[in-house]
């Protein structure tokens, strides 16, 4: 199998893996899949600009799949039992193993988020050397090509945690070196505040239409909203208690409001489209995501049912699963069809970081109401526990991991604790390892 690195992605023909997003139209002249790079670097059109945005709020979803379940498997939140063995060896550290950094669940996220970064560093250049947009359309472009690549270097970090990542991209002939994670963090925040300014400055429409996954999100008013959803997300794995607050006020966090708000990856069966990986058929015996036990087995009663997010997301098989020495009696059910949408970030989290953040800030009244909004919806009484900082930082995680499982998150969440480890998650065969981050890929050891 061909090895690929950012050097080999960045070079070349333009990065884009195409979404036919339903009434998208290109240019007669452009042939779409293979389009000539030099193409872009002088007066590209508006058309052409847009072929690029399209690419990217496409490629937003590639490696997503992979993200989800290997992270997901090394926080023990689920299994992925298919015909490929690595998903119940290498990501569990069978027999004392470890994670193998030239393989598929790390260079598919890795590769997916990183030839992305690339469309975008392709279109902010285009923007430099054409005069068919205003500069208030181009600070819309740069707006959404910002935010997108914040999005994409903050899922390859919460990989690669202290190995660090590249924020200096652009030239793939001059790679910038590996950042520790602060820095790489702070870049991304910057990122995400220099996106922000410019969708200020970008008018009232975008010169460009986004999915139907960002319907409520596709102006620059309402994209900034999503932008401030993310750097609040940022705020907290950087411990800056004190500014999300201030963050959230500008998101579309709403505390009274419908939690399954926010934008989304959208899928469809048209041709060149993409399904959504993480649906999988209820009962099938041969590529299945099991939910681990201990999401059942820890699940809250409320006063008239169990936990709604069990009962929601998660189905009871006819048969137990069982593979590799590996057993769950739960399969996901958190999609219902292989065109179901996939939150990017939804107010449900953002309420669960107002809760973090109030906790963080000795407000522990204020985070439990949040948290009991959580759990309102979940069916569950309100918290009845002690009204300690440590007592509520199990509350808000327990709560985190059944709001947010199986969308990427528990594996950062448990290391932000320092709860990454065989002290806290169940190894269920002996030998089995529990990693704390990913290596750096192969084809990018320095």
């Amino acid at each position: 199998m061909k090895n690929f690195n950012i050097k080999s992605i960045a070079s070349g023909l333009l990065a884009i893996s195409l979404l036919f997003f339903y009434s998208c139209e290109f240019e007669d002249q452009v042939d779409p899949n293979n389009p000539n790079l030099q193409q872009y670097n002088q007066d590209a059109t508006v058309n052409e600009l847009n072929n690029i945005v399209v690419g990217m709020e496409s490629g937003m979803r590639n490696g997503l799949t992979l993200y989800v379940t290997s992270t997901g498997t090394i926080a023990r939140e689920l299994y992925l039992f298919n015909a490929d063995p690595r998903n119940t060896e290498d990501l569990l550290g069978k027999n004392g193993g470890q994670l193998d950094n030239n393989v598929f669940y790390l260079n598919g996220p890795y590769n997916g988020s990183y030839t992305n970064v690339k469309n975008a560093n392709i279109l902010l250049n285009a923007l430099e050397n054409t005069e068919f947009v205003s500069d208030e359309e181009k600070a819309g472009y740069r707006g959404f090509a910002n935010t997108v690549i914040a999005l994409q270097e903050l899922r390859v970090l919460n990989m690669l945690d202290e190995n660090g990542i590249r924020i200096d991209v652009a030239d793939p002939d001059n790679l910038g070196p590996f950042v520790g994670k602060d820095a790489a963090l702070a870049h991304i925040a910057e990122l995400l505040n220099s996106a922000n300014t410019q969708l200020a400055n970008a008018g009232a429409e975008f010169p460009f239409s986004l999915s139907s996954g960002f319907d409520g999100f596709n102006t620059p008013e309402t994209f900034a909203q999503f932008n401030r959803a993310l750097a609040a997300r940022v705020a907290i794995y950087r411990e800056d208690w004190g500014s999300v607050a201030g963050l959230l006020a500008d998101s579309f966090y709403d505390p009274n409001g419908d939690l399954s708000i926010g934008p989304k990856h959208s899928f469809s069966t048209a041709s060149g489209d993409q399904l959504n990986g993480l649906f999988k058929i209820p009962g099938n015996n041969g590529d299945m995501i099991v939910v681990h036990d201990r999401f059942l087995e820890n699940a809250e009663e409320g006063a008239d049912t169990l936990d709604l997010r069990i009962l929601t997301k998660m189905a009871v098989r006819e048969n137990a699963a069982s593979q590799d020495g590996l057993n769950g009696e739960l399969e996901t059910a958190l999609y219902n069809s292989p065109t179901s949408p996939v939150d990017i970030i939804r107010n449900e989290e953002l309420i669960l970081i107002a809760a973090e953040a109030k906790l963080q800030n000795n407000d522990i009244p204020g985070a439990i109401a949040d948290l009991n909004i959580i759990r309102d919806n979940a069916g569950l009484d309100p918290y009845s526990g002690a009204q300690t900082r440590a007592a509520v930082i199990d509350e808000l995680l327990t709560q985190r991991q059944y709001s947010l499982w199986c969308e990427g998150h528990t594996m950062v969440d448990l290391r932000r604790y320092g709860r990454l480890n065989a002290d806290n998650l169940p190894v269920d065969r002996e030998g089995d390892q529990v990693f704390t981050q990913f290596p750096i890929p192969l084809t990018e050891a320095e």
